[in-house]
């Protein structure tokens, strides 16, 4: 065993030095020098690199010595580190309890045995009556409603996870089954606490309690959320005799409700939960342009550098055992070029005109996090930031060598500059206007700045453990890196400095589904009361209803908006061609606007 711990510190030793050493004699892209950086990044030591891990912590330490012997200079007041606070998780606060009283015998569950608080619940405290509401359901559509002739107001709901036709493919039940939503009726409906438990159906060997992970949003205020094991609502049901199973069954049978009021029983909660805060790092220098009248503006090349850790939010693998998401390509690949890059120009830095900005991004992962960080904390003002960009996926490049670049519609230069490069490169070119595809430049973006962004597209590997260094076309990547090379250089000297286009995003050809359509931009690292809106697309129904980037939306229908998730409940509620009243607060002010609703 020491031996093979020798071995591996050696051999992380190795990969360090080498490609120090290649680094620091031979300025040139190279698919040697790609590999070596990806082969690090991507390594077991790293763990995939989680924003706010020790892991991403080592990478940022890495790409910091680069940048470093790269002889860049650092950007934020003398560091190269640009740290963002985040919230990583949630746990349990002091004081949650559950005791259940049936047939005034009382019963203290244990948590994370018998029940555990909902990663949305509010920290409240209620003692009540209990009424089982079915599945929670109201849905006037299709004529389901599991609170007709129910007063649930200041009660405890019981509710079944899923739905009645749970298992049958395009359900209409469907899109109101998630749990948030669920939850969001019952406190419409006036109830003060709601109980999930999964029933028999359509698993009935699996009596799992949900992972108490961070969402992405606040919990939903003065409701007690829970769930609680099988066998504490069967017991329930006996006290009514009644048998869960059979009433589920006749309910899914049925599809009609069948709620009512449990008479023999009742409950004290209380939930609290903690946020987890934790710090992720964006990594970045410079180097200053040679031209006095050019150096104060920038073009910023990035790339994002952390992933997923062990498939702690967004895997696609499937598998039971825990397992390291390597990112090679996602975005190990990218984050190599960028270091690639800030070598190549630090060797010709006398004929740079403009001051040039490399920065690896924590936090994408978790919603572009750490580029919507910089651009709303920047170290040098927006306005002088001439264009963004943004290498994110560029390792897979394929036999065909299709190469993908957004944002070809977002200044007027970007056609002429990539027809010309792309001459002797052999690119099989897929160009897009849009610049808010989901990646980093999207932040940049909303903040009418020009931007490109390079991608090598969506592989099988994506977002699993599959991702690994050994898959990486550095020779392909290598033939990438050059022509951003150019390209980059070419923005650099320009005498002008590049025109903002906002470009009108264009139908996705899915009508027939009639998918309500708005128009706007996720502000994901917000953590204001309501949807924060980083931005509207051009032509959307959004830009047209006066929203702004910056906005708060409060209410969407006559409904009260806390986060992106009661944003999507409320489009739900309406249809294209529909009118809708919005009120958002712009810099502290209310405002009431219109919005003529799109599809999609």
């Amino acid at each position: 065993m020491k031996k093979l711990l020798v071995l591996i510190s050696f051999s992380v030793f190795f990969i360090n030095n080498f490609y120090y050493c290649q680094s620091s004699s031979n300025p040139a892209i190279t698919a040697k020098e790609i590999q070596a950086i990806i082969n690090y990044l991507a390594s077991d030591k790293l763990e995939g690199r989680f924003t706010g891990s020790k892991g991403a912590g080592l990478a940022a330490e890495f790409i910091k010595k680069d940048f470093l012997s790269s002889g860049l200079l650092p950007l934020f007041n003398g560091s190269y580190y640009q740290d963002f606070p985040f919230i990583a998780g949630i746990e349990p606060a002091a004081g949650n309890s559950f005791q259940l009283f049936t047939n005034k015998k009382a019963d203290n569950l244990k948590l994370n045995k018998d029940y555990i608080p909902a990663p949305f619940s509010g920290n409240f405290r209620i003692e009540s009556q209990l009424v089982f509401a079915g599945y929670g359901i109201s849905a006037q559509e299709l004529n389901y409603d599991d609170y007709a002739g129910l007063d649930v107001r200041g009660k405890a709901v019981v509710i079944l996870r899923f739905n009645p036709d749970e298992g049958h493919a395009r359900s209409k039940f469907e899109k109101y089954s998630a749990l948030r939503y669920k939850a969001k009726v019952a406190k419409e409906k006036g109830a003060a606490a709601v109980i999930f438990v999964n029933g028999y159906y359509p698993k009935d060997d699996e009596d799992k309690l949900m992972k108490l992970s961070y969402d992405g949003a606040k919990g939903i205020d003065s409701l007690c959320i829970v769930q609680v094991k099988r066998n504490i609502i069967d017991r329930l049901f006996n006290s009514e005799n009644l048998n869960l199973k059979n009433y589920q069954a006749r309910m899914d049978s049925t599809k009609k409700p069948a709620s009512f009021i449990f008479k023999n029983s009742n409950i004290k909660i209380e939930t609290g939960l903690r946020e987890i805060t934790k710090y992720g790092r964006n990594v970045a220098g410079y180097i200053r342009g040679s031209d006095p009248s050019l150096s104060n503006q920038y073009i910023v090349l990035g790339a994002h550098y952390d992933h997923l850790g062990y498939g702690e939010i967004g895997s696609l693998y499937r598998g039971k055992e825990k397992k390291i998401h390597y990112g090679a390509d996602d975005n190990a690949s990218g984050t190599a070029g960028i270091m690639e890059l800030a070598e190549k120009f630090s060797s010709i830095k006398t004929k740079l005109k403009r001051s040039l900005i490399f920065i690896c991004f924590a936090g994408e992962e978790l919603g572009t996090l750490g580029s919507s960080y910089f651009v709303n904390n920047p170290p040098v003002p927006l306005q002088n930031i001439s264009a963004m960009i943004n290498l994110d996926m560029i390792g897979r490049l394929n036999t065909d060598n299709d190469l993908i670049v957004y944002g070809l519609g977002t200044s007027s230069i970007w056609k002429d500059l990539i027809e010309k490069d792309k001459a002797g490169f052999n690119f099989n070119m897929k160009l897009k206007d849009d610049g808010y595809a989901p990646s980093d430049q999207s932040s940049f973006y909303a903040k009418n700045i020009p931007v490109l962004f390079f991608f090598t597209d969506i592989h099988s590997d994506y977002h699993r453990p599959t991702d690994i260094a050994s898959k990486i076309n550095s020779a392909g990547e290598e033939k990438i890196l050059k022509l951003v090379d150019q390209i980059s250089f070419q923005v650099d000297t320009l005498s002008i400095k590049p025109d903002y286009i906002s470009v009108p995003r264009k139908d996705t050809g899915e009508k027939i589904s009639f998918r309500v359509y708005v128009g706007t931009i996720p502000d994901f690292g917000s953590q204001a009361d309501g949807y924060k809106i980083n931005g509207v697309s051009e032509g959307s129904p959004a830009q047209k209803g006066g929203l702004k980037a910056g906005d708060v939306i409060i209410n969407f229908g006559g409904k009260k908006i806390s986060n992106i998730y009661d944003f999507t409940y409320a489009l739900g509620d309406f249809s294209p061609g529909d009118i809708v009243d919005v009120s958002v607060l712009r810099n502290g002010e209310k405002i009431n606007l219109k919005l003529e609703l799109g599809v999609r």
